[in-house]
C-alpha cells in the first residue's frame, strides 16, 4: 500500500481511506467492524468519517457511524495504529446542536461529542464538512453573492480549531466540499495569524465529475493541500451497474431516492462510455475508475466506500491497478466530449 504525507503535518496516510458513511444504516456494526479488519489488514491506515454520518442524515441514526468506530478501536485496541478523520457539519441540519455552526462554541461541542463516541483523546485529521457561508458545493451551479449572509469568519473557526489543536484533541485540520477561493482564504489566515495550516481537501473527484483540477489542483502542488477524494465511483455509478435504468437490489440509488447528482441522461451516456473503454481493455469498469483517481499527481489520499466485502475486495484490488496510456488517452478524449457532466 503506498502512503502519501498528509499535508506538512508530518502524518502519512495509506493512497486508499476508508469511508464509513454507510456503517448504522445499510451496515450493520458486525459488517462495519468486518470491513474495518480487512482494510486495515490490507494496508490501510487511514479512515475517514463525520458527526453527521450514517447517510442520508437522520437525528434518530446522528452519530452512530463514529460510534461504531469507536467500539471498534476500544475492541481492537489499534488506536495509534489508524488515522481517524472526522467532520464538523455546516448549516442546514437542525438535529444536530439545532443547526451546526463554525463558531468557537459549536466546534468545541462538536469534537468533544465526537471523541466520546470515538472513544478517544484525539482526532488525528478534524475537517469542515461544507463551508459556514453561501458558495457552491454538493453540484450547486451558478454563484450568487449575498452581501448580508450570516456567515461565521474563517478568522473565528481557525482561532477555534487552533485552541483544540493546542489542547491535544485534533492534530491536523482539514476542509471539505470548498471553493478554491475558500482554500487560499483559509491558508492566508492561517499564515497571516499564525493559526493552523489547512493540510486537506475532502472534494468530490471521479471519471464524472473531474472538476477539482480547475482550480484546486494548482493549489493542491503549490500549496501542500492535496485532494482525499470522496465519491470516485459517483455513488457506485461508474462500476456500470445502474446502466439502462437497471436498480439492483439493496444498492444506494435503488434505497434513497435523494441521490441523483449522477443519474442525469448526460451522466449515464458518460458512464457508458467509460464503461466500454474498461470492457475493451479487459478491465474492472469500477477498478478502472478507482485506479484512474489512484493515479492522480494531486491526490493524498482516495475515500473508498462499500457495502458488501465483495465490494470492498474489488476497490481495495484497484490499489495495484496501473493504468496505461492507451487507456488514459481514451479516458480523456471521454472527458474532452463530456465534461464534468457531474460537478
Amino acid at each position: 500500500m503506498q502512503t502519501r504525507p498528509l499535508g506538512n503535518t508530518g502524518i502519512e496516510v495509506s493512497r486508499l481511506c476508508l469511508g464509513t458513511m454507510t456503517y448504522g444504516e445499510q451496515n450493520s456494526e458486525a459488517e462495519a467492524y468486518e470491513q474495518l479488519d480487512r482494510a486495515v489488514s490490507f494496508g490501510i491506515n487511514f479512515i475517514d468519517t463525520a458527526e453527521m454520518y450514517p447517510v442520508p442524515p437522520l437525528a434518530n441514526t446522528q452519530g452512530r457511524t463514529e460510534a461504531y468506530i469507536g467500539n471498534w478501536l476500544k475492541q481492537r485496541g489499534s488506536r495509534d495504529d489508524v488515522i481517524i478523520a472526522t467532520k464538523a457539519a455546516g448549516p442546514g441540519l437542525d438535529h444536530i446542536r439545532n443547526g451546526p455552526r463554525h463558531t468557537r462554541d459549536h466546534l468545541r461541542q462538536a469534537v468533544d461529542d465526537s471523541l466520546a463516541r470515538l472513544q478517544t483523546d484525539y482526532i488525528d485529521l478534524y475537517q469542515l464538512h461544507w463551508p459556514d457561508r453561501r458558495t457552491n458545493f454538493f453540484g450547486k451551479l451558478g454563484y450568487t453573492h449575498e452581501e448580508e449572509e450570516d456567515a461565521t469568519p474563517l478568522e473565528e473557526t481557525l482561532s477555534a480549531l487552533k485552541e483544540l489543536v493546542d489542547a491535544g484533541k485534533i492534530r491536523a485540520i482539514g476542509l471539505s466540499n470548498d471553493t478554491p477561493w475558500g482554500v487560499m482564504r483559509a491558508l492566508h489566515i492561517a499564515d497571516t495569524h499564525g493559526l493552523p495550516r489547512v493540510a486537506s481537501v475532502q472534494n468530490p473527484y471521479n471519471l464524472l465529475n473531474r472538476s477539482f483540477e480547475v482550480g484546486l489542483a494548482e493549489i493542491a502542488h503549490r500549496e501542500g493541500v492535496g485532494l482525499l477524494a470522496y465519491s470516485p465511483l459517483g455513488f457506485g455509478v461508474l462500476s456500470g451497474k445502474y446502466l439502462d435504468g437497471a436498480r439492483p437490489a439493496k444498492a444506494r440509488l435503488t434505497l434513497f431516492e435523494r441521490f441523483k447528482r449522477y443519474t442525469s441522461p448526460v451522466a449515464e451516456e458518460a458512464t457508458r462510455a467509460y464503461v466500454d473503454i474498461a470492457r475493451e481493455h479487459g478491465l474492472d469498469p469500477a477498478q478502472m475508475a478507482l485506479a484512474f483517481v489512484n493515479s492522480r499527481s494531486f491526490l493524498t489520499s482516495n475515500i473508498i466506500g462499500a457495502t458488501t466485502m465483495e465490494q470492498l475486495e474489488s476497490n481495495l484490488a484497484s490499489e495495484s491497478l496501473k493504468l496505461d496510456q492507451e487507456v488514459l488517452d481514451a479516458i480523456d478524449d471521454v472527458h474532452a466530449r463530456l465534461s464534468n457532466p457531474c460537478p
